[in-house]
C-alpha cells in the first residue's frame, strides 16, 4: 500500500474535495474525473480539447489495464496512429501539453507523480 506524502494539499472541485502531494499530483488516482482534470488544466492556464481528451482517455485505459501510468513513449506512439501525417506523435503531444508529460499530461490525467520517468 502505498503511503501518504508529507505535504498534503486539497483542491476543492465542485462540492467535494481532492488530496494532492506537495507537487499537485493526486494522491489517490481513482477520484480523478473531467471536472477534477478541468481544475487541473485550469491551474495551468491550459484550455482542454478534444485531443486532450482523447490522450486522456488513453492513459486512463493504460492505468486501468496495467496498474501503472503509460510510459510517454506509449502516448506518443497513439498520437503516431491517430495519424497527422505532417508531425510526429511526440511533436503533437509537445503542442499540446507545452510544459511536457509529467508535468502537465500525467498531473492533469490523475496519475501519481512519477519517481522516474521516461520522456521518450
Amino acid at each position: 500500500m502505498r503511503t501518504r506524502p508529507d505535504a498534503i494539499t486539497e483542491m476543492n472541485v465542485g462540492s467535494r474535495t481532492v488530496a494532492r502531494d506537495e507537487q499537485g499530483f493526486l494522491i489517490d488516482p481513482d477520484e480523478w474525473d473531467e471536472k477534477v482534470a478541468a481544475a487541473l488544466a485550469a491551474e495551468q492556464n491550459l484550455t482542454l480539447t478534444k485531443e486532450h481528451w482523447a490522450i486522456f482517455q488513453f492513459m486512463r485505459a493504460f492505468l486501468a489495464e496495467h496498474g501503472v501510468a503509460a510510459d510517454a513513449r506509449f502516448v506518443f506512439r497513439f498520437l503516431d496512429e491517430r495519424g497527422d501525417p505532417a508531425k510526429s506523435g511526440k511533436e503533437k503531444f509537445f503542442e499540446l501539453f507545452p510544459y511536457g508529460y509529467v508535468g502537465q499530461a500525467c498531473k492533469i490525467s490523475g496519475m501519481r507523480q512519477p519517481r522516474a520517468w521516461s520522456t521518450g
